[in-house]
């Protein structure tokens, strides 16, 4: 270990990202090319890499106390270990482990590197179900975690796990040993959460905190400790979000919609609609919103079947009939042409004031842009918009990154994506005169997401169903219970009642790597068998826009009764004589997606059945069909997600700041995210959007990038 250096003053991470791996005792070429296979080019890298979990030794359970079918880690060294191959000439390595209170057989099937990794001495760490064999306990295909060798052997009794790969080969005792030295080097960390806070709320400091997630004498500093940086790594993204909102409220003038001309009350009046509550506080808040000269943003957020396109129209009327155009993006060509149909239906008969004609009035005018328009109708289309004929344009987000010549553009609006960002939404902002905007998701996200991933954005729910809705009866069934025969019945009974099924499999073809059901040999199983005499259609998103187009028609005028298909239809389509869904192999797909490919039916006045056909292989799939099972709410089943999945591969790490949290993890962290906006709130400067604090700004322009131009220092 090398010698602390003296009189090293607080460090920021940036100056620690800065410093070398090449300063570290012992770490040559080599050693920094495995490194590097971990993402690990300098000492900021290698400190922040966090721990994937810790090892309590004093409450290790020892082999000599488990029995069958327990689920226990085990810590222990290995005594023995050999490779050989099964009669399948599959791989297979044994090894034996033992903890001083006695042994246990391990096996590894095709997994030949173990004999690498576990050499005789090395400790591990292993987490599995234990059976019996002859007298003898055992494990088969644990997961392993390697501490390190004899020679690396630490002393401390809690142990930290880290993330590695075979590739790297690189251990847990390897990194940690790696780590504390650096940590050595370090010394104090510049902390930039201020030391009265931290006071009033309990916290560590930042040095503390890092020294004791790597080398921590208890469990309970260890949480302490991921608790504190999990903290400042929700902090950097509530900061900038912060000064993202504050910076566009003080620099920027938008499009004032303040006239009420009497177009939404006469389409609600005219179509039948009976708002619910939760309809008239959005609409009446997003109206609020548009009448002010700050560009409005807000999410919508409704779960399906909530009545969200009404309320979207009603934004739509108050941006037109105060003199502007609006927008509406989906994120596919089906979903636009779906919203082009139903706002028509919608708005037929609205009529705007007009001095081009005797009658002082006109229809309002609608356009559909998908990428089956024509040039020649593009380039009309944009001369229209900007002679200001075209009232409204629905469309895909070519609207938003194309040269559109609009005469003055109001509100726009994205429907159904959530990796359309802060960037995206910021490219908007950087209009000459910015539009309102309102972004639409029918995946309920739960409050604290929804602080991470739109923490810049005003909030609007629909939790309330408008009346006819009805409820879907959920059931779960074995892929080994249920062949097509059942299927097929359950489908015939619905079609004979004069009703229309999906059918939705995981895959568009077979696949040698996927063991799963794919809609193209489903589709032709299911036509020239038991469903023969049906008319059954087929679609995917490898089909040619016209098929695509072709197969929804026919299936949305009841032209074909069933339906098989992949998720394409999983957003937004709307059959309402659709009463049954079958999903093949369900626990391929995540919650929320389940939630949505449900919400394709139970949308007329029918009861409609959602039969989940499965055998999952985990705890997450069984959790997941389960809660599926259980529950029809996608506000609850939103929270589920988050905690089995996590944020980032809920949401893409593509949304910025995601994939900073190596630590932070959500709905588990909902405490901490507040925590993080009420010091966020205090740092940015409450009119100009500046950054209070320099290490702040510092840690932020690491993340984002330096060309933010939301983001300056006071």
């Amino acid at each position: 270990m090398p010698e602390p250096v003296s009189n090293v003053p607080p460090r920021t991470l940036r100056a620690i990202s800065e410093i070398p791996l090449s300063r570290l005792h012992g770490v040559g070429p080599a050693m920094l090319d495995r490194l590097a296979l971990l993402g690990i080019a300098n000492i900021g890298d290698l400190v922040t890499y966090y721990p994937r979990r810790w090892v309590d030794r004093s409450k290790q359970q020892p082999i000599e106390h488990t029995q069958a079918d327990d689920e226990v880690t085990i810590v222990g060294d290995v005594t023995s270990i050999r490779s050989s191959r099964t009669r399948q000439r599959r791989a297979m390595v044994q090894a034996t482990v033992s903890d001083g209170t006695g042994s246990l057989a391990v096996t590894f099937f095709n997994q030949a590197w173990r004999a690498r990794q576990l050499s005789v001495g090395t400790q591990v760490a292993l987490f599995g179900k234990v059976g019996v064999f002859r007298g003898r306990r055992q494990m088969t295909n644990p997961t392993v975690d390697v501490l390190g060798t004899t020679a690396e052997r630490r002393t401390g009794v809690v142990v930290p796990l880290y993330p590695t790969s075979e590739k790297a080969d690189l251990g847990s005792g390897q990194l940690s040993r790696l780590i504390r030295s650096a940590l050595h080097r370090i010394v104090e960390f510049a902390d930039p959460v201020p030391a009265a806070f931290r006071k009033q709320h309990g916290l560590p400091d930042r040095t503390w905190a890092m020294n004791a997630i790597h080398a921590p004498s208890s469990l309970a500093d260890a949480y302490r400790a991921r608790r504190r940086l999990a903290l400042d790594e929700f902090l950097r993204m509530q900061v900038a979000l912060v000064s993202r909102r504050r910076y566009y409220e003080a620099h920027t003038v938008g499009v004032v919609c303040d006239v009420d001309a009497g177009l939404v009350g006469s389409m609600l009046e005219r179509t039948g609609f009976s708002l619910t509550a939760d309809q008239s506080a959005a609409i009446d808040a997003i109206h609020a919103d548009m009448a002010s000269t700050v560009p409005m943003g807000r999410l919508l957020q409704g779960d399906v079947g909530s009545g969200k396109t009404v309320v979207a129209v009603a934004a739509m009327l108050r941006a037109i009939e105060s003199g502007h155009q609006a927008i509406l993006m989906a994120p596919t060509e089906v979903l636009a042409e779906q919203h082009a149909r139903g706002i028509a239906s919608l708005l037929e008969g609205v009529m705007l004031e007009t001095a081009d004609n005797l009658l002082g009035e006109r229809p309002l005018r609608l356009a559909l842009l998908t990428n089956q328009t024509p040039a020649s109708e593009r380039k009309a289309l944009n001369a229209a918009l900007g002679r200001g004929e075209i009232d409204l344009v629905v469309g895909t987000h070519a609207l938003l990154f194309g040269d559109w010549d609009y005469r003055s553009l109001g509100l726009v609006v994205v429907d159904e994506q959530h990796r359309f960002g802060v960037e995206q939404r910021a490219a908007l902002s950087s209009r000459a005169v910015p539009p309102h905007q309102l972004v639409m998701t029918a995946t309920p996200i739960p409050r604290t997401a929804a602080m991470l991933i739109y923490g810049d954005l005003d909030r609007s729910e629909l939790r309330q169903m408008p009346p006819g809705r009805t409820p879907i009866a959920t059931r779960l069934v074995a892929s080994d219970d249920v062949g097509d025969d059942a299927v097929a019945q359950l489908v015939r009974s619905a079609v004979a009642d004069g009703h229309q099924a999906y059918v939705v499999c995981p895959l568009v073809s077979p696949s040698d790597n996927i063991e799963a059901r794919d809609a193209t040999t489903t589709y032709e199983n299911l036509r020239s068998g038991p469903l023969t005499g049906l008319s059954v259609g087929l679609l995917h998103g490898q089909m040619s826009p016209g098929d695509k187009a072709s197969a929804m028609d026919g299936f949305r005028t009841g032209e074909i009764e069933v339906l098989v298909s992949t998720t394409v239809i999983e957003v937004g389509v709307d059959v309402p004589n659709a009463t049954v869904m079958v999903i093949y192999d369900a626990d391929r797909f995540g919650l929320s997606q389940l939630h949505q490919l449900r919400g394709r039916v139970g949308r007329g006045q029918h009861s409609s059945t959602c039969l989940l056909v499965a055998s999952p292989q985990t705890t997450t799939g069984d959790k997941r069909l389960q809660a599926m099972v259980d529950s029809s709410d996608g506000f609850a089943l939103a929270e589920i997600d988050l905690e089995i999945r996590g944020a980032g591969e809920v949401f893409g790490e593509r949304q910025a700041g995601i994939s900073d949290l190596k630590l932070g993890r959500i709905p588990r962290d909902a405490a901490l995210v507040d925590l993080a906006r009420g010091l966020a709130e205090e740092i940015v400067g409450s009119e100009t959007g500046e950054v209070g604090s320099p290490q702040i700004f510092e840690e932020i322009t690491d993340l984002l990038g330096s060309d933010q131009d939301f983001l300056y220092k006071a």
